[in-house]
């Protein structure tokens, strides 16, 4: 009896600390932004849980963008009728979700709605283009999905061309003007008034996921054939029991 208690009292010791371990961080504190377990996780090695977070980060990441380019562009949103700002960003973030684009721009994808989003000429709501065609981008890259499993293969390279998408993009979006020479929309700020840099910051976090994931995939690629030299250099014997 007294080892049972004892190895119940080392249990209940041992589901505290984990407890404590992944409670969430307190009002004001910042750190990791994990996910709860689901049931596709027993489909998905820890590669592919990386990759999952990555997309899930940087989606979050255009829709910070997204909030931030309408309240510095308000012009923008209201081309869509929509009663607030927040409609609007809701709209986008279901066109995203759905993978249907803005109504004047069906048929288009990617690329081809980023370089829309970015003609002088363009009409429409040039946020939603923006932040559609980043994410269409990048979603593309993925094979077209968001959340990956051990049976999806990615292709390193459309990662890599994908950070560069969202490299230009970022560049357009700060050089490119009107026929005015007024900026097609208002992000990052410098002047003797203001500084705002976060445009800049946010762009830069996504581009860095994308890299590290496209690195990644190389090393993944090149350390099956070491992993298997080594496994024939070492003379590894295969468990029996």
């Amino acid at each position: 009896m007294t080892g049972w208690l004892r190895s119940a009292g080392a249990a209940a010791l041992l589901a505290t600390l984990l407890a404590g371990c992944t409670s969430s961080p307190g009002p004001g504190q910042r750190g990791p932004n994990s996910e709860g377990m689901s049931a596709d996780q027993f489909g998905q090695t820890d590669f592919n849980r990386t990759v999952t977070l990555e997309v899930r980060d940087n989606l979050a990441s255009l829709y910070v963008l997204l909030d931030k380019l309408y309240r510095r562009n308000p012009r923008e949103w209201r081309k869509t009728g929509v009663a607030d700002q927040a409609k609007a960003i809701a709209l986008v973030k279901h066109s995203i979700e759905v993978r249907i684009p803005p109504g004047d721009l069906a048929g288009l994808r990617d690329v081809q709605i980023l370089a829309v989003s970015l003609d002088p000429n363009y009409s429409g709501d040039r946020v939603a283009a923006f932040i559609y065609g980043l994410a269409d981008t990048i979603i593309a890259a993925h094979n077209g999905k968001t959340r990956l499993y051990a049976t999806d293969a990615l292709d390193g390279q459309r990662i890599y061309n994908a950070a560069r998408n969202v490299e230009a993009a970022a560049w357009l979006l700060a050089s490119r003007r009107n026929s005015q020479g007024e900026p097609l929309l208002l992000a990052n700020e410098m002047s003797l008034n203001a500084t705002n840099l976060s445009f800049e910051r946010e762009f830069g976090a996504i581009i860095g996921r994308l890299d590290l994931i496209a690195n990644l995939l190389g090393e993944n690629t090149r350390r099956i054939g070491i992993n298997y030299a080594q496994g024939l250099l070492l003379f590894n014997f295969l468990p029996v029991r």
